[in-house]
């Protein structure tokens, strides 16, 4: 991965094992950051860091706690690190950062500790186009309702909508939609082969491209757009009910 990084990923029951190795300065921070998170937007049910052989810059730890939040917001997984390094433990316990992201001596351990959340999942594969589009709508419709609640199901489908649509004018592969609610949050996520990120440009016109990404900003508590371990890219926006409904939506 990074010069001197690097990741090996095995997926267990209980959550996705990245074993990193090798030596971590402020340089290689963005690779690993951005590799854990791609791993946790295949949505294990935990990431559990083993970093008890990777040697860390003295400013390099607080990559865990920031990566550990990010994956906390979205996919709403939880993460720790497992170490019994002693210049690792000295260096959490400094910075007071083993408050944020646990810290635990094996992978047993921290998979036991990993907090078991109440959730419900479906997914199912697109068809491409409007076809998609139709299948997208409906599937959030049945899926709000079954779920109790049907106060998601407007927004819900428009933002799945408007996703499609922009995999299937944007990339080549099909569609793959997730949704996902805890507790009283609801992410709808449509995922391609596409590395490419979504992004939003703002537009003078009304009428130029560009108007999906708009409504689901628009729309969402938040939203994003995020690479994966296994390739390609998710876009995922989340929906409170609507007595959690507060402030404006966040982007990526």
């Amino acid at each position: 991965m990074a010069e001197g990084v690097e990741l090996r990923l095995r997926s267990r029951t209980s959550s996705a094992l990245v074993t990193v190795t090798g030596e971590l300065d402020l340089a290689g921070c963005p690779l690993l950051r951005d590799g854990l998170l791609k791993i946790g937007a295949d949505t294990p049910p935990g990431v559990i860091a083993d970093i008890d052989g990777l040697a860390l810059d003295v400013r390099s730890p607080s990559l865990f706690p920031f990566v550990a939040q990010r994956l906390e917001e979205w996919p709403g997984i939880p993460m720790a690190v497992v170490t019994r390094c002693p210049a690792h433990l000295a260096l959490f316990e400094r910075y007071g950062l083993d408050r944020f992201v646990p810290v635990h001596p094996d992978v047993e351990t921290a998979e036991r500790a990993l907090p078991r959340r109440i959730r419900r999942r479906a997914g199912r594969a697109l068809a491409r186009g409007e076809a998609g589009i139709a299948q997208a709508r409906a599937f959030v419709s049945d899926r709000t309702r079954e779920w109790g609640v049907p106060s998601l199901e407007y927004d819900g489908t428009l933002i799945a909508a408007e996703l499609t649509d922009n995999a299937s004018r944007h990339t080549t592969s099909e569609p793959r939609l997730r949704l996902d609610l805890r507790q009283d949050l609801l992410t709808i996520a449509v995922s391609d082969d596409d590395p490419r990120p979504a992004v939003l440009i703002e537009r003078a016109d009304i009428l130029e491209p560009g108007l999906g990404l708009r409504i689901v900003a628009q729309t969402a508590r938040a939203w994003g757009s995020s690479g994966r371990w296994t390739g390609g890219k998710v876009v995922w926006a989340v929906l409170a009910l609507p007595e959690r409904r507060r402030g404006r939506a966040i982007g990526p």
